[in-house]
């Protein structure tokens, strides 16, 4: 599996330590920024790359997630749903991580960097990647009225 990771200066180090940890672990793992810690950085074109790249690797049927932290993920997980085809989730605990792919096929993760220590946010995401979607008739169903809702502004 691809995994593209996005995040702004709060999430640096998280960003370091699971580049490094799942690249361990078999994945393919692209790191869209930043590059260079910069207490200032406009962390929303990073978040915007990974989910963009995200969708074009599915649309070419290439099994990819992603994953966008920040301080709180509140903003990386904004600007990451601002991409079409984009259902990014802020996880919390495992529970949540979980269920953002079981419900609601979310295809990236949000983390706060300064809401987890680097082993609890490991977890998290790990349960994130790890989780298949359920594919149950009901599920399907209301992602659908979300992406009918993108595209054409109705979820008839």
């Amino acid at each position: 599996m691809r995994v593209h990771i996005a995040t702004d200066h709060a999430g640096m180090e998280l960003s370091s330590h699971l580049i490094a940890h799942l690249t361990g672990k078999g994945y393919d793992v692209v790191d869209h920024g930043p590059r260079e810690y910069d207490a200032e950085d406009d962390y929303p074109a990073f978040c915007i790359d990974a989910a963009e790249a995200v969708v074009r690797d599915r649309e070419a049927g290439t099994d990819a997630l992603g994953i966008v932290l920040g301080g709180s993920g509140n903003g990386e997980q904004i600007a990451a749903n601002k991409v079409r085809g984009v259902r990014a989730a802020l996880a919390w605990n495992l529970e949540t991580a979980k269920l953002a792919r079981q419900h609601n096929d979310a295809n990236i993760v949000a983390v706060g960097g300064r809401q987890h220590s680097v082993e609890e946010a490991t977890g998290i995401i790990e349960a994130f990647l790890a989780e298949p979607f359920s594919d149950a008739e009901r599920h399907v169903r209301r992602i659908g009225q979300i992406a009918r809702y993108e595209t054409t502004g109705s979820t008839l």
